[in-house]
């Protein structure tokens, strides 16, 4: 590897990295916990034909620490992690392969709960939860609280009126321009609330086929291809596909005032091109705030012991308020707006780990 694993951990502060092999199934997986003061590490699974194990470690712990600050800044009461298997999703799949999956988070002993993320899916995890009792998302047939991408595109439609609100002094979306990058699960969900909102719709994704699925469905929607989305004359840009999607080179495409989509580290590199996106003006969500509708739907039966998707949905229309705190506070203190939801974030860990050290007996 050209990686040094152990500086790596140091730089994102990861208290652990899984490396899991099985050589019956092919399953290369790595799993990342970030940080447990809060609480057991809770983060989705994804599976990408990553092109190095290189890329694919750094893509878990960033990820991982990235499940810590969502799970702190919204409420939920729990830590960050996060798990990947290098494979190709359409290819390379099988019962055996989320079975041992499956099996080596039960090793884990509940310190790390997982479910579905990108290249994933409630079926492969109703094979992997048959070897591991620390599943989360199953379908409602098996018994789960089911899909998470209605909860993650409602949050991200609550935080776009949020940061109208900030903006604009309106929290309608309606007659605004919204260019939306990548029309799976969340994004086309996503499209739903927008159009039924009166907003002006854009969109891409790199399926030609779910283009033309979604343009028969709303005529109205303007299609653009993937390479020409940074460009379109907008009110709001909302990455929904992968991250690093905001960086050195598309930074001076955006034609836009406010960046707020479903996408994991949308920023290349945060320190560098917040800083940017805040000297433009650029109101930017951060992605670990406003997407956090699915952390909330899978975190909340572990915390409440039924499942409830009406109290699913009031605690994710509380992203509003929250990333309104962050934008204030953001305002207030002349910073980025990702320092800020760090701020909000890393005061609640810090505020939970000096009640536990003080109460260690429990």
């Amino acid at each position: 590897m050209d990686i040094d694993i152990f500086e790596e951990m140091k730089k994102y502060g990861v208290e652990q990295l899984i490396f899991n092999y099985d050589e019956t199934s092919g399953l290369k997986a790595i799993i990342s916990i970030h940080d447990t003061t809060i609480g057991p590490a809770s983060g989705g699974c994804r599976m990408w034909n990553y092109e190095s194990t290189d890329k694919a470690v750094i893509d878990a712990i960033r990820l991982s620490k990235g499940m810590t600050y969502k799970s702190a800044v919204s409420g939920c009461n729990f830590g960050g992690g996060k798990s990947v298997i290098i494979g190709d999703p359409k290819t390379d799949k099988s019962e055996a392969l989320f079975r041992a999956f499956g099996r080596f988070v039960q090793t884990l002993n509940g310190r790390y709960y997982t479910g579905t993320d990108v290249g994933t899916t409630g079926k492969d995890f109703v094979y992997a939860s048959q070897e591991s009792d620390y599943l989360v998302g199953l379908p409602e047939e098996y018994g789960g609280s089911g899909d998470t991408a209605k909860p993650t595109a409602y949050g991200i439609f609550m935080g776009m009126k949020a940061a109208a609100k900030k903006v604009y002094g309106d929290e309608s979306l309606k007659d605004l321009t919204i260019a939306v990058q990548g029309i799976g699960k969340v994004g086309s969900l996503l499209v739903d609330y927008l159009i039924e909102e009166g907003s002006k719709v854009i969109v891409t994704d790199l399926s030609e086929d779910s283009l033309l699925a979604l343009k028969e469905k709303y005529a109205s929607i303007k299609t653009v291809a993937p390479d020409e989305i940074y460009e379109q004359e907008c009110d709001i840009f909302s990455p929904c596909a992968l991250g690093s999607v905001i960086n050195d080179e598309t930074i001076p495409k955006l034609k836009c005032k406010i960046i707020a989509g479903s996408a994991n580290n949308q920023l290349a590199e945060e320190d560098i091109h917040g800083e940017i996106l805040h000297g433009k003006g650029i109101l930017y969500a951060p992605d670990f705030v406003i997407n956090a509708g699915g952390l909330i739907q899978v975190s909340d039966p572990l915390e409440t012991g039924d499942i409830n998707h009406d109290r699913v949905m009031a605690k994710t229309k509380n992203i509003y308020n929250i990333l309104m705190d962050i934008f204030d506070l953001s305002e207030e203190k002349d910073i980025p707006t990702y320092k800020a939801a760090n701020e909000l974030a890393e005061n609640r860990i810090e505020m939970i780990g000096q009640i536990k050290r003080k109460y260690v007996g429990r």
